[in-house]
């Protein structure tokens, strides 16, 4: 399945020019290219008296939101909004007040997050146009709708919390693909069948399942992205309870799950209901053990340490990795949600194009999600090896693209699949510290 994308139809991203000292130029030239492992390692090293004071400013907020540290974004924001307003352009002052938004809500401050964004909106809405400003607002309806709740308060059974999960097979049987499915799981205490996607930057479930479970209605809409747009509601679970945790007022994005092709939407039960990388903020350490199949969750989480990170959110909300691809460094999607072992993008096939072109199979590719079903043409490239977290494999097979998408934003040069993290024995999210690691 195409990874799901949390839309607010903005790109969180930058554009700022070089200053005249070197350490201003090096954390610019870090911010416009989006490598936020080389702007947190040059916050770190590069003397402070020679960082001007609004890119000190603004590196605090940006490491601090896509490193999930929002006790260190959420005062950088206020104090770059209260002091460096006049350094930001249009741009750069919506997608600052809207990562503020993101980190207030994660910290459970959903209130402060509505009237401070309402406040940036009302006062640049002449500027935007129709599309950023219901984009805009829809978030804003959002966390207003959740400050009457007090989402995802986890409590654990035992000591520590276990989910036991099962690889399920999804789409055709030639395909061989396959899913992770949560047990002993249920949605207000009748039992679910929820799918892991840790593509996933937000909690999804059908309208029909949203009405089956019971789930609170709530005063805001929501849109999903894939091969389409699809808009739907935003709704409150009570309880959501996987394995032996349980956590209250869980937000779901409440869409219908077809892709309008009827070979696809035989399989769209599988899909029905999506647990992410939202729930897994809040969980903050998980270890998924493909051996036993279990995910376990110590009840008390690590305390923050000094490693360097080697994960990051992209701008969707996706949970980036660095790892290593025959030699090649490059940032990889994390994401059970595909089926797959997953693809090489577009750059890979130009890098390594003669070998593939005389060595690898064409074929055409099916991709499903929301909204519709696309098609490609690609290769299939036999056992690639894989660095990743601190393990090496050989995946059997990965499909690599071989159409270039101009206008498409590319955080990422690869995404790894199912099957490729199977592949390993445990992986290890510490989303303290935002380290990934596998065994």
């Amino acid at each position: 399945m195409k990874k799901l994308i949390f839309i607010l139809w903005l790109y969180c991203g930058c554009s700022l020019h070089g200053f005249a000292q070197t350490s201003d130029e090096r954390i610019a030239g870090a911010m416009n290219n989006s490598d936020w492992f080389a702007l947190d390692s040059l916050y770190q090293t590069e003397p402070k008296d020679s960082i001007s004071e609004f890119l000190e400013i603004f590196s605090r907020c940006l490491i601090g939101n896509r490193f999930n540290r929002p006790d260190v974004s959420i005062p950088a924001f206020t104090e770059l909004l209260n002091t460096q307003s006049e350094n930001l352009d249009l741009g750069n002052l919506l997608n600052s007040s809207m990562m503020f938004a993101m980190d207030l809500s994660r910290a459970g401050d959903n209130k402060t997050a509505a009237k401070m964004l309402s406040s940036t909106l009302g006062s640049v809405r002449t500027h935007l146009d129709s599309a950023t400003i219901a984009g805009v607002q829809q978030y804003i309806n959002q966390c207003e709708a959740l400050s009457g709740y007090n989402p995802y308060k986890v409590t654990f059974e035992n000591s520590s919390g276990t989910v036991p999960f099962e690889v399920v097979p999804v789409g055709p049987q030639k395909s061989n693909s396959v899913l992770m499915h949560l047990r002993n799981t249920s949605i207000n205490g009748v039992e679910a069948d929820v799918t892991f996607d840790t593509g996933a930057g937000v909690n999804v479930i059908s309208d029909s399942l949203a009405f089956k479970y019971n789930l609170i209605p709530l005063e805001a809409s929501s849109t999903l992205g894939g091969f389409g747009i699809q808009n739907g509601g935003y709704a409150i679970a009570k309880e959501l309870k996987i394995g032996d945790i349980i956590v209250t007022d869980v937000p779901f994005y409440v869409v219908s799950m077809t892709t309008h092709n009827e070979e696809a939407d035989k399989y769209a039960d599988c899909f029905s209901i999506v647990v992410g990388s939202e729930l897994m903020l809040q969980l903050k350490d998980l270890t998924i053990d493909f051996v036993n199949h279990e995910i376990t969750v110590p009840s008390v989480a690590p305390k923050r340490s000094q490693e360097a990170p080697n994960m990051c959110f992209s701008s969707h909300m996706n949970l980036l990795g660095k790892g290593v691809v025959q030699r090649t460094q490059m940032l990889m999607n994390i994401d059970t949600g595909d089926a797959s072992y997953g693809s090489l993008g577009y750059e890979f096939f130009e890098n390594n194009k003669e070998y593939i072109a005389s060595n690898c199979e064409l074929d055409t590719i099916r991709t499903a999600g929301f909204g519709g079903v696309q098609i490609s043409e690609c290769y299939r490239v036999p056992n690639i090896p894989i660095g990743f977290g601190d393990e090496q494999v050989v995946v059997p097979e990965m499909v690599v693209e071989i159409q270039n998408s101009p206008d498409a934003i590319v955080e990422y040069e690869c995404n790894l699949g199912l099957k490729s993290l199977m592949l390993f024995n445990r992986v290890r999210f510490n989303m303290v510290d935002f380290i990934f690691t596998t065994f």
